[in-house]
């Protein structure tokens, strides 16, 4: 299912020895999709908080925890590690699409290619969480998170791009909670101007 590279093993292996943690299991999973494919969390978990429905794989030395949800979606999957000028880290090799349905592929497609580069001139971002019974559901990131004039970004632009570009959507829902954090600037606006105008 999921396979790890010698160097990652043995950097993982490194890690666990200088931190003093022998015995903790490397935990991956799928935590949201974005314009390069999934998005992953890595970390490591003791013996206590293994879920009696992870999937388990031998890494040799220790074991990598994944939920059956990222499962799913990891088969073929690899834990690489890279190290260069430009990047350093573990990289996940997924051969597996982010999107298998052609509705939820369709709005990834068109977050990329043109909402999002749209936003990226404001701070911000948005991200396809899923797609059920026409309906998309987002999350507004960045300089969006907060922003007061997040709901004519939503209402203006990102809902009436994605409802024109991919007619199964009758619906977008931002499930992005505007008002939390401990600086929030948010104050639904009724009118003003979508960058995606």
């Amino acid at each position: 299912m999921i396979s790890v590279t010698e160097i990652a093993r043995q950097k993982i292996l490194e890690l666990l020895a200088s931190e003093s943690r022998q015995g903790l299991a490397l935990r991956l999973g799928i935590e949201g999709r974005g314009a390069g494919g999934f998005r992953y969390r890595l970390g490591f978990a003791a013996p206590e908080e293994r879920r009696p429905d992870d999937v388990v794989v031998d890494a040799a030395g220790f074991e990598v925890w994944v939920d059956p949800a990222s499962a799913a979606h990891l088969n073929g999957a690899s834990i690489g590690y890279v190290e260069t000028l430009q990047e350093s880290g573990f990289k996940i090799d997924n051969p597996n699409p982010a999107w298998t349905d052609p509705t939820a592929a369709a709005v990834q497609r068109l977050l990329d290619s043109e909402i999002n580069p749209a936003i990226a001139s404001h701070g911000g971002h948005v991200e396809l969480l899923d797609v059920k019974e026409g309906v998309a559901y987002i999350s507004m990131g960045g300089g969006c998170r907060g922003c007061g004039m997040a709901d004519v970004t939503l209402r203006q632009g990102v809902e009436v791009r994605i409802r024109d570009s991919v007619p199964a959507i009758h619906a977008v829902v931002d499930t992005t909670d505007h008002a939390g954090g401990t600086n929030p600037y948010y104050r639904p606006a009724q009118s003003g101007h979508s960058p995606l105008e």
